[in-house]
């Protein structure tokens, strides 16, 4: 398959032909996936997004990579839901850092009637801080889905984790077909849709192939793809998990970038694990986004003057917000306007 070919948007991948791409010789597979890349981004810049714990720990499922969750015993302070006002604070500190989307993650099954009102007014009033807005939750019904639409979230954040058939080994507490229908709700409230999965759970080749193929087979591809390395932590189930190779770590993320060519691809949780030579052949490999700051909920990520100078010297510059770039845009051409009617009277008084 030519780099140029792979461009097109599908949603029929097979099998096969994604055990292909993973095959392919390392500097084949990340040559088109930067052709690819290029045909869509702008390969020097990156989305930057913030993320925030808003209710820690005590979570009912039992993801075996997750501290949250309440079947094990990791340490974690158990927190309630944050206050709105602590949540829009800690929203513009990380617009004051850089940020243009910041994304809110409870540990629940789901939402609860007493909670979704807070929630809402944490969509609102992140909102108006001119952030992009992104919150996960859990499972949502479709009235809570529209209602988060109606108050103006931006992005439903929804892993899928691997493949159907390897899910059951990670999860038991919800289904798959749960999980896709909570992003059909989001899809069918007109939000935009952010889904990945997490690699290093024990997973085989095939598992990460599947779980793209999931992906990438959906009606309409997610906007934002997050690919996470598992954060091993004590007293979960995979704390003694083999670590991911780092090659086979930047495949999957390259063929990601193949087969979703559209989509923000995150390099999101283990870049704290991850030295600055393996995130730059990342970004390489088609990854065009990353959550900074000191927390990935509740664990490490590198922080954001270390992410500013690593950007500096590979020349990347942070993506900024469609709606900015057209309020630049228009206060340019307002200049130009500007200038060009102060030369006309210049003209006209010199004519005189």
């Amino acid at each position: 398959m030519s780099a140029t070919a792979s461009v097109a948007t599908r949603h029929d991948w097979s099998l096969a032909e994604v055990r292909a791409l993973f095959e392919q010789p390392f500097n084949d597979l990340l040559f088109q996936a930067q052709t690819v890349h290029r045909a869509h981004f702008d390969p020097n810049r990156v989305q930057v997004s913030t993320l925030l714990s808003i209710k820690t720990g005590a979570c009912p499922e039992d993801c075996k990579y997750c501290p949250q969750s309440g079947h094990y015993n990791t340490g974690l302070d158990k927190e309630k839901l944050m206050e709105v006002q602590k949540v829009l604070e800690a929203a513009a500190e990380a617009k004051a850092i850089g940020s243009t989307r910041f994304c809110m993650g409870a540990a629940w099954k789901h939402p609860s009637a007493k909670d979704m009102p807070y929630v809402l007014e944490m969509v609102k009033g992140v909102k108006k801080l001119g952030l992009e807005t992104c919150m996960t939750l859990g499972r949502l019904t479709q009235e809570q889905t529209q209602a988060l639409a109606d108050a103006g979230l931006d992005y439903y954040n929804h892993n899928l984790d691997t493949s159907p058939e390897f899910y059951g080994n990670i999860i038991t507490t919800r289904t798959y077909s749960e999980r896709l229908q909570t992003l059909a709700y989001v899809r069918e409230a007109g939000m935009k849709i952010c889904s990945g999965g997490i690699l290093g759970m024990g997973e085989s080749v095939d598992d990460r192939a599947g779980l793209l193929i999931q992906l990438a087979n959906l009606p309409e591809h997610p906007e934002s793809v997050p690919i996470n390395m598992l954060v091993k932590v004590k007293g979960t189930p995979l704390a003694e998990e083999k670590d991911v190779d780092p090659f086979d770590f930047i495949r999957t993320l390259a063929v990601a970038r193949i087969m979703m060519p559209k989509s923000h691809v995150r390099l999101s949780a283990g870049r704290e694990q991850m030295n600055e030579q393996m995130q730059a052949l990342a970004f390489m490999a088609g990854a065009n986004s990353i959550f900074y700051g000191e927390k990935l909920l509740t664990t490490k990520n590198p922080q954001a003057e270390k992410d500013m100078q690593l950007f500096a010297r590979l020349g990347i510059k942070p993506e900024e917000r469609e709606e900015h770039a057209d309020e630049v845009h228009q206060a340019a051409i307002e200049q130009a306007l500007v200038e060009q009617r102060e030369s006309k009277l210049f003209y006209n008084a010199a004519s005189a």
